[in-house]
């Protein structure tokens, strides 16, 4: 029976490690994400325009996409703080909207659109296993106090 509990409480803190870093990723990839919308919206020069590409959209527009999503993915990564379910669902929904964001944004600025996939891809991880760990099993009957 302790063996039991010990492996509960194990998994128990293992979750809520995870839980941090998912909120502290989001929270990371939200402000970056903010800042490349504000770089693209004010016409900076670090991004290069590319010719004939499929998904060409004014830089203005991928910036106004970028910033949107990353002041979303900030206000999600401080309901993951509070451990609310609707910010888990959320996050991993937001995440996955950055990879496609960044994923077309690769001819813009190639290396770090891959950086934030990447980022984004260890949410989506963190927040999926997360949810696993802390469910219980569908046999496990609760302990009542008697």
């Amino acid at each position: 029976m302790t063996a039991t509990q010990t492996t509960h409480a194990h998994r128990r803190h293992w979750a809520e490690g995870l839980t941090v870093f998912a909120a502290v990723m989001l929270m990371i990839a939200g402000i970056l994400d903010i800042c490349r919308g504000v770089m693209a919206i004010a016409q900076d020069d670090i991004f290069v325009t590319t010719r004939n590409y499929v998904f060409a959209y004014d830089l203005t527009g991928w910036g106004w996409v970028h910033l949107v999503l990353g002041a979303v993915a900030v206000i999600v990564s401080l309901g993951i703080f509070q451990t609310a379910k609707w910010a888990h669902v959320a996050g991993v929904g937001i995440a996955g909207l950055i990879i496609i964001a960044n994923f077309l944004s690769l001819p813009y600025s190639p290396v770090w659109s891959i950086v934030m996939i990447a980022f984004s891809g260890f949410i989506i991880w963190a927040l999926c296993v997360d949810q696993q760990e802390t469910s219980s099993t569908p046999f496990e009957r609760p302990r009542q106090n008697v």
